[in-house]
């Protein structure tokens, strides 16, 4: 019995796994804002919570709850505010502390280990990642403090939450060579055709980011309100205007 829901939830794993890569890939290569993007991004939301809990379920839980995280988090960037907001930026904050620190402690374990490795991964990558969850914690801590940031922050902010966790699912894939080979010919089974994808992602992801932060605005994505008055909100936060010009779900 054990073994046929371990059966089924890897094979859950893998499909959503899949989809999501192939849909993030989708987001990530058409206009921002256009229909393909929103509807490719939404069901892409949904396979990345299934891929989350899917992998935690199967042992992986810490790459599951930063999938979950960064999903998670991203979505309700471009979500309206409501009285539930600030407590799902405190619970995020709380959870981002918490994987920051068990990165941590697994990098000095996997330092201190034969090889340098913990479970097959190198010190230098869970200190890579402790990093950016401290960073992501920082961002939550200004959202609970000032509200979700408007216009191009908030944009960043959503998008390279999304790319991360797409490299997340990506990274756990690609990683490792047993798993590509059952999947794709021998040839695209080598380091380098393995890291390609990967870089491909963060290419596409700092292209956007430069995009958003850069001078022109984008048409789809961003858009001014030339009657805004005197009733836009002095502590940073987005109103239901801000909200409706930035919308990409």
């Amino acid at each position: 019995m054990v073994s046929l829901i371990h059966s089924v939830v890897l094979a859950i794993h893998v499909a959503a796994g899949g989809l999501a890569i192939v849909l993030g890939a989708v987001a990530l290569s058409v206009k921002k804002g256009g229909t393909i993007h929103r509807r490719s991004g939404l069901v892409f939301v949904c396979a990345m919570f299934v891929l989350g809990i899917t992998a935690a379920m199967l042992g992986n839980v810490l790459g599951g709850l930063m999938t979950v995280y960064f999903v998670g988090t991203a979505l309700t960037t471009v979500r309206p505010e409501s009285p539930w907001t600030r407590r799902s930026n405190v619970a995020a904050l709380i959870v981002a502390l918490g994987l920051a620190l068990v990165d941590i402690l697994g990098g000095v374990k996997a330092f201190n280990s034969p090889g340098r490795v913990l479970n097959g991964i190198p010190f230098a990558m869970l200190f890579f990642l402790a990093t950016i969850m401290l960073l992501a914690a920082a961002g939550d801590r200004r959202a609970i403090r000032s509200g979700m940031p408007i216009g191009r922050p908030r944009l960043a902010r959503h998008l390279w939450r999304m790319c991360f966790a797409l490299f997340i699912a990506a990274g756990s894939f690609f990683s490792i060579r047993a798993r590509v080979a059952k999947v794709l010919p021998e040839p695209f089974t080598t380091a380098p055709m393995r890291a390609l994808p990967i870089l491909l992602l963060f290419g596409a992801m700092f292209y956007w980011l430069w995009r958003v932060r850069g001078r022109r605005a984008l048409p789809v994505l961003v858009r001014h309100d030339p009657m805004r008055s005197s009733d836009a909100q002095p502590t940073g936060r987005a109103s239901d205007r801000d909200f409706k010009e930035l919308e990409m779900y």
